[in-house]
């Protein structure tokens, strides 16, 4: 697997990577929140984010958006979930940034036991998301040194 910078014309190959790996993952979501995701996704925040794309054999199977030190998003094709492929665009990151932050859907258990895995820890939660909707969010750290 190899980690490098996304490339312009890759945005609707990672959007699609987003959706496939939200429906897998985030099964708190309706349907109608996956498309309302998807809409502010394809608008916005791609376009903001420092994103690194993961490649295998020369094909796009997952992405980490940063912004500063904060992983804004990061999600795998769902058939690359728990290949390692995640750890290492984390290594990535943690190899920019001496102190990572990160926010994760308290619904998605998987995600908080992924990042404390890697030694985030919980520094506080809020009630809301970004956007104001219904799903709490744990906010995470990881520091090195």
């Amino acid at each position: 697997m190899q980690i490098r910078p996304a490339q312009f014309d890759e945005r609707d190959a990672l959007l699609n990577i987003w959706l496939r790996s939200v429906r897998a993952t985030h099964r708190f979501l309706t349907e109608a929140d996956i498309q309302s995701l998807l809409t502010s996704a394809a608008d916005g925040w791609l376009v903001g984010l420092e994103v690194w794309v993961l490649t295998e054999d020369d094909q796009l199977i997952g992405f980490m958006g940063m912004s500063g030190h904060t992983i804004e998003a990061l999600f795998l094709a769902p058939e690359y979930l728990r290949r390692g492929g995640g750890r290492l665009l984390v290594e990535h990151a943690a190899s920019r940034h001496s102190t990572l932050l990160v926010d994760v859907n308290e619904q998605n258990p998987e995600a908080r036991c992924f990042y404390e895995a890697l030694g985030f820890v919980l520094e506080g939660r809020s009630e809301v998301d970004g956007q104001g909707r219904p799903f709490p969010l744990l906010h995470m750290r990881r520091s090195v040194g």
